[in-house]
């Protein structure tokens, strides 16, 4: 019996039952299994995946967690595209972007890419409009603390939460943000004259701890934040910040995080990315934007 062409095999949206095959398809390439994540984004948005034809798993697979209205979302960020190592520079990359591109009609989409990804990416028009720096590291206290005044979130502060967010990533996306309650370890607020202006969560990830979404209306205020997660536990920190936010970045490394990378924040569909960015300091993850 031959063995179906790779261009031939179908592309199915995946659900949570596909989470270990998910995980399974990152440790295949030498990605962490990042089943926590997985579960979030499987949940949130929408994964897509082929399936190996000698029932081996998955060979393809990424996720699409769109924002907005329900019935016209106004953005889709793409993540987790991975193939299988065995099936690496075939084609089913491209073939599993271009369903989706094609799947999003007129939404804007929007990724994060590794130097490895963006030349297939910018092949399928996407456009380079921003970089994000990871860092990584012990945290080491230190200097004068931010006059900033931050807290544990209770359930009461979600509405103002996700009014902030909205306000400030520019586009609805509650479904996410409630459940960052259920999936961070600490989800933390800052405060002033008794409103909330920023909030961040810190999440396990293998030996890691992820700060993100990070959102505030200033550098101390993101500081404060960071500082308040960061003494919340003993694990080595990672995040992903903008590097516009140039204050930010020399504060964080000056307290023992190094760069490890740059990922190039590319759109589809529209020039930049919507909401305010001078207050967006660091994803949820990139894969989900």
């Amino acid at each position: 019996m031959s063995t179906p062409s790779l261009s031939t095999l179908p592309i199915r949206r995946l659900s949570l039952r596909d989470l270990s095959a998910c995980a399974d398809l990152s440790q295949d390439r030498g990605w962490p299994r990042e089943d926590h994540k997985w579960g979030l984004l499987l949940s949130a948005g929408r994964g897509y995946g082929i399936d190996d034809p000698a029932g081996d798993g998955l060979i393809a697979a990424c996720v699409v967690t769109e924002y907005g209205p329900q019935e016209r979302p106004g953005l889709g960020a793409i993540g987790m595209v991975l193939v299988a190592e065995r099936h690496a520079r075939k084609g089913l990359g491209r073939r599993l972007m271009q369903y989706v591109i094609e799947g999003a009609g007129t939404t804007p989409l929007t990724l994060h890419a590794t130097p490895n990804g963006r030349p297939l990416y910018e092949q399928l028009g996407f456009k380079t409009t921003g970089r994000a720096e990871m860092v990584r590291g012990r945290f080491t206290p230190g200097g004068p603390l931010p006059e900033v005044t931050t807290r544990s979130a209770n359930a009461e502060d979600l509405p103002a939460i996700i009014r902030l967010d909205n306000e400030v990533f520019g586009l609805d996306r509650t479904h996410m943000i409630t459940r960052l309650p259920a999936f961070v370890d600490q989800l933390r607020v800052a405060e002033a004259d008794g409103a909330i202006t920023g909030y961040a969560g810190a999440w396990p990830n293998m030996e890691t701890y992820v700060i993100g979404p990070l959102i505030a209306r200033d550098t101390e205020t993101a500081k404060a934040l960071i500082s308040s997660l960061a003494a919340g536990s003993d694990r080595p920190l990672r995040t992903d910040i903008d590097v516009r936010h140039e204050e930010l970045l020399a504060w964080v490394k000056e307290r023992g995080l190094e760069p490890i990378a740059f990922n190039a924040v590319m759109t589809h569909g529209i020039p930049e990315l919507p909401g305010d960015w001078t207050r967006r300091f660091a994803p949820l993850t990139v894969a989900a934007g």
